[in-house]
Order: C-alpha cells, then structure tokens, then sequence
C-alpha cells in the first residue's frame, strides 16, 4: 500500500468576519459567518471562499493522490461489473435491471417470464444522464394496463424532480411534463390520470397534491389536497389490492391519510379517520379486510384489523397482533392468504409469519446479529416472500422464504470480487453500559487474523442515533479496505433509534438529545478498556444527523479521537430551527425542538455543535458536503469549520471539501461516489501511518 504523509505545511484559508447580532428569548448570539449564507448560491465572496477550502483540502491531501487512486482501484475492484437485479413479477411482466462494464448507471428492462423470454428495454438510465454531472432517477411507474411509463428525474441534486411519461411499445416521450414534483406518481385505474405530489421551492416541502390527466397542460392540473400545517411530509401509494389512492402524511410524532378510490379519480380525497396529534398509522387494504399498523394505546405499536364499516371508529378495530413492551413492531407485509409482521426484540429484527389457517411461526437466520427487511413482493396471491438479507460478515442477500414451511432459498448473493472470504472475518454484538447505567447495542466486526484484544488495533467507529432510524448491521466491501488492515469496524446503536424499541428513540431526542452524544463517547470509553482498540487509533464517522452526533462530540470529548469523518452534517441546529424559510425545518420540530419556545432554545444551545464551539485542541477532521444539498445546507459545515479554526488551539488538520455538483447523497453513480469513500479512508490511513 502507498502511504504518503499528509502536507501540514499548506496554508489554511481564513475567513472574514462580518458580525451579525441574533436575538431570541431577550437572548442574543453573535454570528461572525452568517453571511456565508446565499440561498442563491451566487454570491462572489462564498464561492472564493468555498474555493480557497477545496484548494487548501487538496493541498494537504495531494501526497495521498496515489493511495486515493489505489484505494478507488481496491474499491472499484470488488464490484461485479456486469450485474443484475433477480427479476420480479408484478401484472403480466417481469421486472428487473442491469450493469454492464463502466457504465455508472442501471438499464431498466421488463420481460414475459423469469428466465427473460421477450426482453424489452424501459429506460437506459446513462442515456438520460447524459452530460449531466449529477442525475438520480426518482421512481419509475407502470400504467395499470402495462402500456406507459411515468419516471421521475432529479438533475441538480436538489430533490426536486421532474416526471415524464412514455409509450412504451413505441419507446416514444409523450408532451406531458410534471415539474418541481417530490418524484412520486400514482396511476388511477383508468390509465390515463395521474397524481403527484408538487413542492414549495423555498421550503423544498411536498405540501400540494394534484391530478394530471395526460394530454394536458401542468397549468391545467388540478389541487385536490393541500396541506397547511408545515411540519408533515407528504407522499403518495397505491393499496395492497390497489383499490385505493393513498395520500400519507406524516410528522415525527402523528401520521394521517386520505383514500380516493382508484377506480373514480375525478372524486375526492377523504380520511378514513380524523387526525389525532401523537397517533401514528399506516393503513393498508387487500380485499374487504383493512389492516391498521398503530400505535394506539401501544408505544410498541400492535396491528388491527377493520373492515369498509369499523374503519373509521378505532374502538371497533379488531387486535390482530398485541402490543408488548419488549418487542417493536415495525410492519406488516399483506398476502391472500398471509401476513408477515416485522418485530424487533432486543436490536434484532425478526418475521413472524401469521398464515391464514394455522399456527403463526418466525422465520429464521444465522447470523448473532444482521439486517433483513421484507423486499419487493408485488404480487399479494402467492405464497412465497422475498426478504433481503445482510450481515457483518455476510454479503447482501436476497431469500425466497415458502410462507407455507417457512423454508428458504437464496435467490441472489452480492458477489465480492477478489480474495474475499466470510470464514476471514468475525462479528460481535456487546451491550456497554452508559454512564447512567443503561446498556447501549453495540455491533461490530474484524479480521480474525489481525485482530488481537490488546488494545493495539485502529477502530473505526460510526454512529447516527436520530429520527428513530435504526442502523443495522449489514454488510460493506468498502469496509473491508479496512478490516484488511487491521481496524475494527464499530456501530454505537446510540440513542435516538429505534434499535430497543420507541423508547430508545424517545430518549435520544427533544430535550434528552445529550444521550445520544454521551452514549457513541461511553461506547469509545470501553472499547478501548476492553481492549478493542487502541486509545490513540480510534477514528469516528457520521453523516446528516450522524455529522451533529460527529459535531458535538468533538465538542465534549475531542481527546478520544485521531480522526474524524463529518459527512453533509447538520451543525448549526440552534440557528436553522428559528428559521422556518430554511427547506425542511419545520419539519424537525418534534425531533430536535421549536426553539422559538425557551425550554427548546435552552436545550438546543447547550449542544449544538456551532454554539458550542471553544478554545482546546481537537481531533484531525475532514468535513464534506454538497453544494446544492437539500437537507442540511452548505453553509452549516462551512461556518463550523470557518469557527472551528478560529477558535481551535492544536495543530491538527481541519479539511472541508464542497462537491459542487452534487447535493445530500453524494455523487451519483455507482463508481464516481466511491471516489469520495476513497478520499476518506485516505485520509484516515495516512493519519494511521503518522503514529
């Protein structure tokens, strides 16, 4: 491997300040970068500045040139050039995709059988990319009567997507084009009517849902549902049976839906039950039969059932599936003559099978602790499930489970080019307690062969904890660049998921957020007691939510870590949460707080990583983020690291890199995005070969 110390003698670039007085709560803040923000992403100063950071981050990082290169090789070396997904039934026609060579991007075909008898290409997605340095293909949608195509593109990264439409005998572009849409479209019946979800352009909210009749003009679509209360996203599906077209709306907290019927899409949209804050709902139907997933009187959630005449009354729902305290219930998944409910009981997920006659029974795996997740099953009469399959130290899989037995076969494995071998690598799942005495999930993997409990091995140690999003353990070739040189891989199941169930969640957010930050250090603390790692080896990543996570406990506890890895992070959280013109804030009141409330603004301001800031040294830090994100904005990582330099007293690196193409997810495709993963083990090998 080619190890280059990285140059420390570039200079860093120095941000101008420019004071800005923020008041709140008779409260004020002095914000010296504020005026790094431009919603217009015009303004000459920003763009010289951002420029002056990639030349600086490239500066320190060019001796690292040939091992990005050697590690971009390593990982582009593990990807099966010509792939392609299993194909699945849905109607008359089977689905499925493929990779060839270098192409960055998928070719999306359907044919009369599995085995591929008459194959008809749909959509060459590196066609529609064309020239552009970023494209993302949103959803694609079939016509009921299986004769045009809906397909949603996103060309700046931005998540605003644009839907057109094609006749797919004669691969000919209908006039119709749907702009500035949230890249959904659901299909009515009749073949020929659409709805879509239209966004705010300011906010990036889908606030607005519409009816397109094709052959139309956009301007001559109609609103059917507006709405108003800024803090629900907006999305759209199809029932089970699809008799039904579902609006769902849903904030952290309280979740609705309307119906329209499928088969009359000139009616109205209605609810099926009246909005209630804190109740959280999906609604599903297959037949006469509704089945409620709720968390009505059941913090856990249960399942229920209804039918056309109880819907409406929770009090006549029938419990399919009890709440119990122990176990989370997180969905169910609708056959004829099947139900498959997905639990969690102590961080591991699990399927419950409930046939329609006969004892309910779970299906199994191997693994002590991996990720599954129902997969793609279209077709509801049938008796077989696809369930996807992943581990530490096993590739993605994809199982055909027999609901009737509950015996599976592998339909697919992820190939790993090269000397990839299982048998190599051995996972762990620890409970560490935290400081005030609660046991935190901790999953991990390395080399059996390079791995020794002595405290000498690097560890790299990634978190998130937010949004009740559960990171599970599955598996990652691009990991493997560094088992195989001897780290340990380490995810802290913080607080603020919902690996032990709602509670765990609860008590990572609001005003208990801190947990989350003292649960990923106590899990550091230990791992190194117990030999895990060593103490001055241990590196630490995150991204969005996971780069506040990052941001704050630099703050708190920056003596633990040589390196970190601050990816699109969200660390300005006092000043964005008062600011509702900001895309998506208002949205995150229920998860971080309104801050225009004191007791909020006092909790917010005691941890967000920009406000909290000081004079002491910290670790070595790369920060990345796109230009044009639409979640957290560029100028959240390029105020803190312009702060963060003011204010830091050591002589460790502070590198920001802006991608200024891309937005929250990256580069596109599926060889570009490892370039950056390159630039990031880079940086953390070459921090490892300065020990």
């Amino acid at each position: 491997m080619t190890t280059q110390r990285l140059n420390r003698c570039a200079t860093a670039p120095i941000a101008t300040k420019k004071a800005k007085i923020l008041s709140s709560h008779n409260l004020t803040r002095t914000d010296n970068y504020y005026w790094m923000r431009d919603d217009e992403r015009a303004d000459k100063a920003v763009l010289a500045h951002l420029a002056e950071e990639n030349a600086y981050c490239d500066a320190v990082l060019k001796p690292t040139e040939a091992l990005q290169s050697e590690l971009f090789e390593e990982l582009k070396g593990r990807i099966e050039k010509d792939d392609s997904t299993v194909p699945v039934k849905d109607g008359n026609y089977w689905y499925h995709s493929e990779v060839t060579g270098d192409d960055e991007y998928a070719r999306h075909y359907r044919t009369t059988s599995f085995s591929g008898d008459n194959k008809q290409l749909l959509l060459d997605v590196n066609q529609l990319a064309g020239e552009h340095e970023f494209f993302d293909l949103g959803e694609i949608g079939i016509s009921p009567n299986d004769e045009l195509l809906a397909y949603s593109e996103d060309t700046d990264s931005r998540r605003i997507y644009t839907v057109r439409f094609k006749h797919i005998a004669s691969n000919t572009y209908l006039d119709d084009v749907l702009e500035n849409t949230e890249g959904q479209v659901i299909w009515a019946n009749d073949n020929k009517t659409v709805f879509y979800v239209r966004k705010d352009l300011q906010t990036l909210l889908g606030y607005q849902v519409y009816r397109h009749v094709l052959g139309t003009a956009q301007s001559d679509d109609v609103l059917v549902y507006e709405e108003d209360d800024h803090s629900f996203y907006m999305g759209l599906g199809k029932s089970r049976d699809d008799s039904l077209l579902v609006i769902d709306i849903a904030a952290t907290e309280t979740t609705d839906c309307l119906v329209l019927d499928a088969n009359n899409p000139m009616g109205e949209f209605k609810r099926l039950i009246p909005r209630e804050t804190n109740h959280i709902y999906d609604i599903d139907k297959l037949g006469d039969e509704y089945v409620i997933y709720s968390n009505w009187q059941a913090k856990n959630f249960r399942i229920l059932t209804a039918n056309a005449h109880t819907i409406g009354d929770k009090n006549q729902w029938q419990e399919f599936v009890a709440h119990r305290n122990d176990v989370l219930i997180e969905g169910v998944e609708l056959f004829n003559q099947f139900k498959v409910v997905t639990e969690r009981e102590l961080g591991q997920i699990r399927f419950i099978v409930y046939p329609q006659h006969g004892d309910s029974f779970a299906l199994a795996f191997d693994d002590p602790c991996f990720f599954a997740g129902i997969g793609d099953n279209p077709e509801p009469n049938t008796d077989k499930a696809r369930i996807f399959y992943s581990s530490l130290t096993t590739p993605s899989s994809l199982f055909e489970f027999d609901l009737n037995t509950g015996e599976k076969r592998v339909l697919k494995q992820q190939k790993v080019l090269g000397e990839f071998d299982a048998a190599n690598y051995q996972a762990e799942r620890l409970m560490i307690s935290s400081r005030d005495g609660v046991n935190i999930p901790v999953s991990l993997v390395y080399r059996k062969d390079s791995f020794k409990q002595d405290g000498t091995n690097p560890i790299y140690q990634y978190g998130y904890g937010a949004y009740g999003i559960t990171i599970d353990p599955n598996f990652s070739a691009h990991n493997l660049s560094l088992l195989d040189r001897g780290f340990v891989y380490v995810i802290a199941h913080v607080r603020g998921s919902e690996m032990l169930g709602r509670e765990w969640y609860e008590q990572g957010k609001m005003q208990h957020k801190q947990n989350s930050f003292n649960d990923f250090i106590d899990v550091t603390k230990a791992l190194v007691e117990k030999g895990y790692g060593a103490q001055d080896k241990v590196f630490a990543s995150g991204g969005s939510a996971g780069g506040l996570l990052m941001g704050a406990v630099v703050n708190q506890a920056p003596e633990l870590y040589l390196g970190i890895d601050c990816t699109v992070p969200f660390l300005d959280v006092l000043t964005t949460m008062l600011d509702d013109s900001i895309p998506l804030t208002t949205n995150e009141y229920d998860e971080w707080g309104n801050p225009n409330e004191r007791d909020a603004y006092d909790w917010i301001q005691a941890y967000s990583p920009y406000d909290n800031i000081c004079a002491q040294d910290y670790p070595n830090i790369l920060v990345t983020t796109g230009f044009h994100d639409s979640q957290v904005q560029y100028w959240e990582p390029m105020k803190w690291v312009a702060k963060l330099r003011e204010y830091k007293s050591d002589n460790n690196l502070l590198l920001f890199k802006t991608d200024m193409d891309s937005g929250h997810g990256g580069a596109s495709g599926r060889f570009k995005s490892l370039k950056e993963r390159a630039l990031v083990l880079a940086f953390f090998l070459s921090l490892l070969a300065e020990k």
